[in-house]
């Protein structure tokens, strides 16, 4: 599963998310996959964070708080 959204205040940027099986190796616990293309590339962001989906939630919700 993957998703691009427009990132708001640039002509091009893209915010990117994607979930990522294994990404540690085999095994490893799945991850959502965050990045931030100042430039339109999701395939090569200029930054990216991994989150474990065991920790979505409360990110989520942190996220709202804000």
């Amino acid at each position: 599963m993957s998703k691009t959204i427009p990132l708001s205040g640039t002509k091009k940027g893209l915010i990117s998310i994607t979930k990522i099986d294994e990404p540690y190796g085999k095994g490893s616990h799945s991850i959502a996959s965050i990045g931030i293309s100042l430039g339109g590339d999701a395939e090569e962001p200029d930054w990216k964070v991994h989150i474990p989906l065991e920790n979505l939630e409360e990110v989520i919700e942190a996220l709202r708080e804000l």
